[in-house]
């Protein structure tokens, strides 16, 4: 027994069943964009905010790094040399110890170009900060509290468009 279908019934099942019209295609275009567009955009955001955030942490942990060098020199050292010592660098005097007794040297803390560099006596400057990050402003200032002198160190360190400041006071060591 075969089934007889007609060709009418034929053409009305493809209508019914067939295709897509064209505002069930512009539909599902403009709810497909808008979604790509929100993730996309989304994407670019957390992208960028990683940058920021990657940028901030670099300058912060350049600043903190050479603010702490700076501050345990000035912890160690005898006294602050006066006659190079300015507002945008310090010169301190320290004790070593040798073999053959006692020796003063000299420490000084300046910017160079975008950096923060360490000049120990007779040797040539060391950046304490990186490539990376531009050093904006760097001043010390001395504070006398009784007879113990103490320096003031305020830093500012650009990474990308981020910027840390640090300050922080170190007493010198007394004698």
């Amino acid at each position: 027994m075969g089934y007889y279908i007609s060709e009418k019934k034929i053409q009305n099942n493809i209508k019914e069943s067939g295709g897509l019209t064209l505002v069930e295609v512009v539909v599902f275009v403009a709810v497909f964009s808008i979604i790509s567009l929100a993730v996309i955009s989304s994407l670019f955001w957390m992208n960028n905010s990683n940058s920021k955030t990657k940028a901030a942490r670099e300058s912060g942990e350049n600043a903190r790094r050479a603010l702490e060098i700076i501050t345990y020199e000035i912890r160690g050292a005898k006294s602050v040399y006066s006659p190079t010592t300015t507002l945008n660098q310090l010169s301190l005097e320290t004790l070593r110890y040798l073999p053959d007794g006692e020796n003063n040297t000299f420490i000084d803390f300046f910017l160079c170009g975008s950096a923060i560099c360490l000049k120990k006596e007779s040797q040539s400057p060391v950046s304490l900060t990186s490539d990376g990050v531009q050093v904006a402003d760097l001043q010390f200032s001395q504070i006398l509290n009784g007879d113990t002198a103490s320096i003031k160190i305020s830093l500012t360190v650009n990474h990308s468009n981020t910027s840390t400041t640090l300050t922080s006071t170190a007493s010198l060591r007394s004698y």
